[in-house]
């Protein structure tokens, strides 16, 4: 068994990895990036070699077992070596050539991103882009992204990470559905719309509250966590909510409510790793992000 650990494959291990992080070979695969099938010979190969029993299959999932419970965290430890090496690595590329990830959030990458990477990719022939546009937390360490904007600090460690300012957040309304049910006046006569809210997220109940607004989750009317399709409702009448000013201005047949509303903004991070931030054109990537956001933010 010693052998055949000293002659282990490491794509073995992240596959090891993946499915004991995600609890299942559909949600391992998705994590790498390859099938399920594949991801499933991997698995075997890996037992096969090892003499080991890994997983344990469950009714909701796969569940390591004490053999597999034990060699996570040497595992977990052999993956970070290796993001640490390929993070070395990286910080020597002098290049102003090749790929740059970026990740953002979902509205940003739709209603932000496209104009500054048009710029971007002007300015920079040698560079090439690839956008996530996900609400989720990357993994900035394992180069998941080389760039993250987000609308909170990233807490890992080892990362650069800059406030560049707040979005600013206003109450609107498709003029369809203003014509239909009336246009409120005051904060008070929201009460008697219908309400676009969050579903999970409690983001806008504390913004609501701080407001002075006790409102529950049950006050909205239409709820959905997912920031792209909360935009299409709104656009489609379905009630009042708020969003992005920048966004909802832009945008035909939508009106803006009580403007006296001192709605809190979302603050704007830009992170990135301080090894991969050194890389002369994630470097050059980084500036250009930070000037072509400017004009859709606040100060900090």
């Amino acid at each position: 068994m010693d052998n055949a650990f000293a002659q282990l494959d490491w794509s073995l291990v992240q596959a090891f990895l993946a499915v004991a992080r995600e609890g299942s070979l559909s949600g391992g695969a998705r994590a790498l990036g390859i099938s399920q099938p594949t991801l499933g010979r991997h698995i075997a190969r890996l037992e096969a070699e090892t003499g080991l029993s890994l997983f344990a299959r469950q009714p909701r999932g796969l569940d390591l077992t004490e053999a597999g419970r034990a060699l996570r965290p040497p595992a977990e430890r052999m993956a970070a070596a290796m993001a640490e090496m390929a993070l070395a690595a990286a910080g020597r590329d002098e290049a102003l050539t090749g790929t740059v990830r970026i990740t953002a959030s979902e509205v940003v990458a739709h209603h932000i991103l496209p104009w500054i990477v048009a710029e971007l990719l002007a300015e920079a022939p040698g560079i090439s882009v690839e956008i996530d546009a996900s609400n989720a937390s990357g993994n900035l360490l394992f180069r998941e992204a080389d760039i993250a904007v987000r609308m909170f600090r990233p807490e890992q460690l080892d990362l650069v990470t800059r406030r560049l300012g707040e979005i600013e957040i206003g109450c609107f309304a498709a003029t369809a559905y203003l014509d239909r049910r009336g246009r409120p006046r005051t904060g008070a006569d929201l009460a008697g719309h219908d309400l676009i809210g969050f579903d999970r997220s409690e983001l806008m109940l504390r913004a609501m509250r701080g407001l002075g607004w006790p409102l529950t989750r049950e006050d909205f009317r239409l709820r959905t966590d997912d920031q792209v399709a909360y935009w299409e409702y709104l656009r489609a009448g379905c009630g009042i909510g708020f969003f992005q000013a920048h966004v909802a201005r832009a945008a035909d047949c939508i009106e803006e409510l009580l403007p006296e509303l001192t709605v809190p903004g979302l603050p704007v991070w830009i992170a990135a790793h301080e090894k991969v931030r050194r890389i002369p054109r994630v470097d050059l990537v980084w500036r250009l992000l930070e000037r072509g956001l400017k004009p859709f933010l606040t100060p900090a």
